[in-house]
């Protein structure tokens, strides 16, 4: 294989895949309002001459290119959270803007510019003649990621029947190679009161006070250390091998967190005792915690023990329709996931990489410097589809985009122009590398 005409023709690609990007982000496009982009990217697939482009009953665009008997999927899901407080924006973003090196506007970074990097890689295996009987490209433009992550790839693999061999996940990752995520999950704590009027509390069951007494235990989870002298162990416990047989790759991936993200409840009016409180506990998993063991610790703390039948502690359920009308409810529970620093597809990665670009991570000049000062191969602290393509369903995944995390649902969002070439042409080289052995 000959990795200097890969590099030449990425560059080569470099103007469409800024036009593609540019086309893209121009139109809002956030979970279950994808139809525009999907659109384009559908077109733009066409146009590169994909064998096989398809938009699946949930909305995902899936552009199939080679008919090789291995299936290696490249994921990139291209809906966007809101542009939020517009006047955080210093230029329009979706009308965006263009310098020599760089692109701006809502989605480039998060993460429509990895779907442009594989859509041209793809274009780039055919052009250079590296498709062959062994394997088959799958590039997919999935939907409501930003909603409910892996939601789409669970609808893929279970409804359209594709199980690819492995993953790429073209997420943002700084230039470097991702192996692995915490997990997450959306839990629910009810507490049940009784109401009175407000000049005499003593005759009612406050529920915000019960709650308050269970938000204090669910604080010292995060909180705490793992000494025998504490009640309740603090989620660094996983962290040690006494605790957790998966903690090497818990340390790895650093410790899970709990925290509140939102607070209700109901009251007969401002001058009674509150009759019922619920919050929303936002709950990152490291290795070796399932939904099941995250429930439970909510269920073990002193004060929900104490306040027993009141308290329900429960998983949330996601149920909303994607802009095809689809509905497709899951639980929002996000697993964990982490491909061996040895496994094949990690290999295969690193090799393709290496190969072309050397063995430190690279970028424009305002990255680089604290590119190079990360190790080449590390981990997200945010989730994606992984969750499902990995976490749920064992399927291999593993991380490399063009992109920074840092300008993942930020204000002036950013992606650099090298970014795109470097992940086209590592995507181009890969399949070759891993069907080789």
């Amino acid at each position: 294989m000959d990795y200097e005409k890969i590099k030449e023709a990425a560059k080569s690609y470099e103007a469409d895949m800024t036009k593609f990007l540019r086309d893209i982000v121009q139109f809002p496009g956030e979970s279950c309002d994808e139809k525009a982009h999907i659109d384009r990217i559908a077109q733009e697939m066409q146009k590169l001459e994909f064998d096989k482009v398809e938009i699946d009953p949930m909305g995902n665009v899936l552009g199939f290119m080679g008919t090789g008997k291995t299936l290696i999927g490249f994921d990139a899901h291209i809906d966007t959270v809101g542009i939020g407080n517009k006047s955080n924006w210093n230029f329009d973003p979706y009308e965006g803007y263009e310098t020599d090196t760089e692109i701006g506007g809502r989605g480039v970074s998060d993460q429509c510019g990895g779907l442009v990097s594989a859509v041209y890689g793809a274009r780039i295996m055919k052009d250079l003649g590296l498709l062959n009987d062994k394997y088959t490209v799958l590039v997919t433009g999935t939907v409501q990621e930003e909603d409910c992550d892996g939601l789409c790839w669970q609808y893929i693999i279970n409804e359209d029947k594709i199980r690819p061999e492995f993953v790429v996940s073209t997420e943002p990752t700084d230039g470097g190679i991702y192996r692995g995520q915490r997990g997450r999950m959306e839990i629910r704590v009810d507490v049940k009161g009784i109401s009175c009027h407000g000049s005499a509390p003593e005759r009612g069951d406050n529920a915000i006070y019960k709650m308050a007494d269970i938000l204090q235990d669910v604080r010292s989870l995060n909180e705490n250390d793992a000494a025998d002298d504490k009640e309740i162990k603090g989620l660094v416990k996983m962290l040690d091998e006494s605790h957790n047989p998966q903690w090497k790759e818990a340390n790895f991936l650093g410790k899970g967190t709990i925290t509140v993200s939102e607070i209700f409840f109901t009251s007969p009016s401002r001058c009674a005792v509150a009759d019922s409180c619920s919050v929303s506990l936002d709950r990152r998993m490291t290795a070796g915690e399932t939904w099941e063991s995250c429930l439970d610790e909510i269920r073990s703390l002193p004060n929900v023990k104490k306040y027993g039948s009141d308290v329900t502690v429960s998983m949330y359920e996601y149920s909303r329709p994607s802009y095809k009308g689809l509905t497709y409810p899951i639980e929002c529970y996000f697993p964990t996931w982490v491909i061996p620093e040895d496994h094949k597809v990690t290999r295969s990665l690193e090799e393709a990489y290496k190969s072309l670009y050397g063995d430190t991570r690279i970028g424009a000049k305002e990255t680089v410097s604290m590119r190079i000062a990360r190790p080449l191969t590390d981990k997200w602290t945010f989730s994606t589809n992984g969750v499902s393509i990995m976490g749920r369903n064992q399927i291999p995944c593993i991380g490399f985009g063009p992109g920074a995390e840092a300008q993942a649902h930020a204000p002036n969002e950013k992606t650099w122009k090298q970014d795109l070439v470097t992940c086209a042409a590592v995507y181009a080289a890969l399949p070759t590398v891993y069907c080789k052995e």
